[in-house]
């Protein structure tokens, strides 16, 4: 049966329990479960406080007074009680079971959709660059110049990005990047009708959004997720970006043939939105600030924090004079060169070398992509559990990395001897799958060496990664004007034997920053 009473405690035991729970350190909210075991039934109470002070008041008072709602089922209550309990077990025990997911994966899922829009609103412009171009009339040195324009922004905030979210938290900076490039998304159709500067503007505005995201997200993972569990949550957000990239060039050519080009803007642009609502009730820069968060669960994440306090100032001298930090950005520097050269010019080797007509060459580029986000989560998995068996960090960051290089650096000297498409395809399929095993290297590392300053340090080794893909997809162009495609995989090749050494040299999985 149902009933509703008023619970009253003049006991000096009851008295002391709520004295306890009432602490600063576990502030109640305004209802609990309070479960009272007798000599062989057990009665469970929900007590509803008007506000949070009742319950504070409890404490105060040697006569508690609150409202309760009292559920039993034939209880016959004894003259005595045998004891009185209140455990955190208890108080999870009637959480719902979507309740008791683990607040730390509802933040990487939030980051990894977060990704999931971030290359969906990049790629989109690569294909309705081609019914713009005809519209507008725009030479192909103009078609490159608003591609480009993307990496000013982009370029511009990897730094900036990493103190900021260091200092005033993720949540707030991812936040502002997932509104500022959906707004930039939006604006896009807009300003490619006022006039060309315009539209630069918006894309170079798009790439400041989108600039952010990286250290902010490398920033609240940092304070979310154990070591235990970093390969396996990072693996899982940067796979949004290669499953966004799948979804943009799969989505964009239906919706320009529908709708029209604009439309393809205004749909992705305004997804960003929705996912804002939900990161706003959702998310929390630390399991600190949250007060939804279950006690076991704040015990897991906080008991494997290495630092609590924020960042008051970037100490730059230090960073910069330790090895492994200048480790992390020049193998960033060599694996971006070889990933952006492919994913840049992909669908042009296609079409001049396997002799693919464009249609063909765009399905074909959603490959890689679909590999990097299966073996990601893979090799996620694996760093992980060699972690888990006892296998160091430093370690295992080192063979994840290696793989992410010698894999790649291999199948691209294959490419020449290859007779087939269907093998020069899988080659390339294969390049970039084992190039995603660095989720659990160089992009995991951050947090490992510095975890108060991971959002800077991973703006620095961005940008450097930023400028590789920059410069080496200007270099693609003058190898292949004065060579060959043999020519600029050699040179690729080579990069990636110089991350292997330095990565193998001079990285560390141990934490070298407080």
């Amino acid at each position: 049966m149902n009933a509703r009473a008023y619970l009253f405690s003049f006991s000096p035991d009851f008295h002391s329990l709520h004295s306890r729970k009432a602490s600063s350190d576990f502030p109640l909210p305004k209802k609990r479960l309070f479960r009272f075991r007798f000599q062989d039934r057990t009665c469970v109470f929900r007590v509803s406080g008007r506000n949070a002070g009742e319950f504070t008041g409890l404490a105060r008072r040697e006569i508690g007074k609150v409202f309760a709602e009292v559920k039993s089922e034939q209880v016959k209550f004894r003259e005595a009680l045998d004891d009185v309990v209140l455990g955190e077990e208890d108080l999870e025990g009637d959480v719902p079971w979507w309740e008791q997911f683990p607040k730390r994966w509802v933040i990487v899922i939030l980051c990894f959709s977060a990704f999931l829009l971030c290359n969906m609103d990049r790629v989109n412009m690569s294909i309705a660059i081609l019914p713009m171009s005809a519209e507008y009339n725009w030479s192909p040195t103009t078609v490159g110049l608003i591609q480009s324009s993307f990496f000013w922004g982009y370029l511009l905030t990897q730094i900036a990005g990493g103190i900021w979210a260091d200092t005033v938290g993720g949540k707030l900076v991812l936040g502002f990047g997932v509104v500022w490039w959906s707004i930039a998304t939006i604006l896009t159709p807009i300003a490619a009708k006022i006039g060309l500067p315009f539209l630069l503007v918006v894309r170079a505005f798009m790439g400041i959004g989108e600039g952010v995201a990286m250290p902010a997200m490398n920033n609240i993972l940092s304070k979310w997720v154990p070591v235990a569990e970093r390969s396996r949550s990072l693996a899982l957000v940067y796979s949004g970006m290669y499953l966004g990239s799948v979804t943009g060039l799969a989505f964009s050519p239906f919706l320009i043939h529908s709708f029209g080009w604009p439309s393809v803007f205004y749909s992705f642009g305004s997804l960003g939105t929705v996912w804002f609502a939900t990161w706003l009730s959702k998310a929390y820069s630390s399991p600190l600030e949250d007060p939804e968060l279950l006690p076991k669960e704040k015990k897991l994440i906080v008991g494997n924090s290495v630092s609590k306090e924020p960042v008051k100032e970037i100490p730059w001298r230090l960073i910069l004079s330790k090895p492994p930090v200048w480790a992390l950005i020049g193998s960033h520097f060599c694996h971006n060169w070889g990933t952006f050269i492919l994913l840049t010019w992909m669908p042009t080797y296609y079409n001049q070398v396997l002799k693919f007509n464009l249609t063909e060459s765009g399905l074909f580029c959603v490959l890689p992509w679909l590999t990097m986000a299966f073996s990601a989560n893979l090799g996620g998995w694996i760093a992980d559990t060699l972690v888990s068996k006892g296998l160091s960090v430093t370690t295992v960051r080192k063979i994840m990395q290696t793989i992410g290089f010698l894999g790649p650096a291999f199948f691209l000297t294959q490419l020449s001897h290859v007779n087939s498409p269907a093998m020069a395809v899988l080659c390339m399929a294969c390049s970039q799958g084992t190039d995603a095993f660095s989720q659990s290297g160089l992009y995991s590392n951050h947090q490992d060496i510095a975890p108060r300053y991971s959002g800077v340090l991973l703006g620095l080794s961005n940008t450097a990664g930023v400028l590789a893909g920059v410069l080496g997809t200007g270099a693609t162009g003058y190898i292949l004007q004065h060579g060959s495609w043999d020519d600029v995989f050699k040179v690729s090749v080579g990069l990636y034997l110089v991350g292997t050494v330095i990565w193998n040299l001079f990285s560390t999985g141990e934490k070298i920053l407080d």
